[in-house]
């Protein structure tokens, strides 16, 4: 677990000190400026606590900070602002981009404290990703396995779909990307109430008896249903609940969670993977899917339809 401190200031003289004053009680690092934090986040980190100016030239800290947010969401972001800046940096804190602000000039035992809270935030943060990912990743394992026993069409159909989001996701920024993970890994979780050769028919593109049909078509909504209840599972279930819509996504306030665009996108990667899968299983090569999933451009969006080219590569393993 990461215990380094990166400064951000657009003078050097001022990170000198910091450096200086805070030296041998901390791992401490600095940059010039807001280009060059994100710089170091990126080939220096992980940080875990990034302290910054507020009035910087080019980039505000506010606007450096909540990019922070986005690139290294473990991160703990303290700012550091004059009296004039106050009414600017509790904006700032409310909207969530700041853990702490600090008023210039700071002392050391003021500066001090505030790292060893950041540090203490950063180590419940880090906590909470072991937690997630040891108990509630293992708890959906154990659903997957369930869906394998019960109906594996369905269960090799979820894995495939969960290589597809992985796909994506990789090619974005997440705040939660585990979230993008088990929505693919459940998202057949509803057809586990589904008879198998129901399954494979509908898969396959067969007609179906109206009543079959609308069974099938319900098990998103039952999967969502099964998972919403869930604690931290809610954003989820929405996620799945969409994998089969006919309307576009947008963000609304039926979202769970705090980062809503994320998890409209999220479900459109969702969406697309599904929507591949059923080419695929009904017949078509990877380029003649790729071509048909083009035509709905504005149905993805086109920063998703531009990464198909790269999706056969996941096809063969």
């Amino acid at each position: 677990m990461s215990s380094k401190i990166l400064f951000v200031d657009d003078e050097p003289s001022i990170l000198e000190g910091y450096l200086r004053m805070l030296h041998g009680e901390f791992v401490t690092e600095a940059a010039v400026g807001g280009e060059e934090g994100l710089t170091a986040i990126s080939t220096d980190g992980p940080f875990a606590v990034v302290i910054s100016d507020m009035r910087m030239p080019g980039m505000s800290g506010a606007q450096f900070l909540a990019e922070v947010r986005r690139i290294a969401p473990e991160t703990v972001r303290l700012m550091l602002t004059g009296f004039a800046d106050i009414e600017t940096a509790m904006e700032a804190v409310n909207e969530g981009n700041v853990f702490r602000f600090l008023t210039k000039p700071c002392a050391k035992p003021a500066l001090a404290g505030a790292i060893r809270a950041g540090l203490a935030q950063h180590r419940l943060i880090a906590a909470e990703r072991v937690l997630l990912e040891e108990t509630l990743m293992g708890s959906i394992k154990v659903l997957t396995d369930v869906l394998g026993i019960a109906n594996p069409a369905a269960y090799g159909r979820s894995m495939r779909i969960a290589r597809y989001v992985s796909y994506f996701t990789g090619k974005f920024v997440f705040s939660s990307p585990w979230q993008f993970e088990a929505a693919a890994m459940l998202s057949q979780l509803g057809c586990v109430t589904l008879k198998p050769d129901l399954v494979q028919a509908a898969y396959a593109g067969l007609t179906l008896p109206e009543e079959d049909q609308a069974r099938f078509a319900a098990h998103p909504e039952a999967a969502s249903n099964l998972l919403v209840n869930i604690p931290r599972m809610e954003a989820v279930a929405w996620m799945i609940g969409k994998q089969m819509s006919v309307d576009g996504l947008t963000v609304s306030d039926d979202i769970p969670d705090s980062h809503p665009e994320e998890i409209v996108l999220g479900a459109k990667i969702l969406k697309l993977a599904v929507a591949f899968d059923d080419l695929k299983l009904r017949g078509f090569t990877d380029q003649d899917s790729i071509a048909w999933l083009r035509i709905r451009r504005d149905e993805f969006g086109v920063k998703l339809i531009d990464e198909l080219d790269g999706l056969s590569s996941v096809t063969s393993m």
